[in-house]
């Protein structure tokens, strides 16, 4: 089975294209510039490298968040209209059960943490269990000391919020806190890809039209008409 997955969730942008467990063609970003700008190129010199065409595919997978909004939006139209111009099925995967996945094998439990900006961080609690990766909490959005104020074993924390308040976090925590390898902290498109290798063998995907960022906090525009419309009431 040859799936293209995608990841726009971060500053990071990663583009893979594999078969089974097999990564054919794999391209990771990091930039500043909006993911509009080289998206679709990056998805066709992956496909290039990997010498298979887009209408050769059997599915497509992509990050549905949480994340930044813009990038998120870039990503999931993007993936949205190829699968809905080719005919090919969809399914969306989060980006923070993503992260965790990457981590190397622990004992402990992980806090995947992506920055949401505003001085908060989405995040949510995983654990491996017999080799397969149990959610132990919902996706949540927080500042980063509630996000870990809980936390009273030793916890792997990964994902660019992980890097972004490793002080306030080390502060906090001291040695219970286990940073992943720099590596693991940036979402990878294969990752996102093996995730939803089940669910396609299950033929248990999305409904493209369906498919949709998920945020969880609201957005300024969101939260804007809400202020407005409270005014007016």
């Amino acid at each position: 089975m040859k799936i293209l997955a995608v990841d726009t969730a971060t500053r990071s942008c990663s583009v893979a294209l594999v078969e089974d467990d097999t990564v054919l063609a794999e391209t990771t970003t990091l930039t500043n510039e909006t993911h509009s700008r080289h998206l679709m190129q990056i998805i066709d010199d992956v496909a290039g490298k990997a010498g298979v065409a887009l209408n050769r595919l059997d599915g497509f997978a992509v990050c549905i968040g949480p994340g930044s909004f813009t990038g998120l939006r870039i990503g999931i139209s993007s993936i949205k209209g190829l699968a809905y111009s080719l005919k090919k099925p969809v399914i969306g995967v989060s980006s923070l059960e993503t992260l965790a996945t990457q981590c190397r094998p622990t004992p402990h439990m992980i806090c995947a943490m992506i920055d949401a900006r505003k001085h908060e961080v989405y995040f949510s609690f995983y654990r491996q269990i017999n080799g397969r990766l149990k959610k132990e909490s919902r996706e949540q959005v927080a500042l980063p000391a509630d996000a870990i104020r809980h936390i009273r074993k030793r916890c792997l924390i990964v994902g660019n919020g992980a890097q972004l308040y490793r002080p306030l976090i080390t502060e906090t925590l001291g040695a219970l806190a286990e940073f992943a390898e720099d590596s693991e902290h940036i979402i990878r498109a294969s990752t996102v890809a093996r995730l939803s290798l089940g669910r396609f063998m299950r033929q248990d995907t999305d409904a493209v039209h369906l498919l949709v960022p998920q945020y969880i906090r609201k957005s300024d525009a969101e939260l804007h008409l809400g202020e407005v419309n409270a005014l007016k009431s």
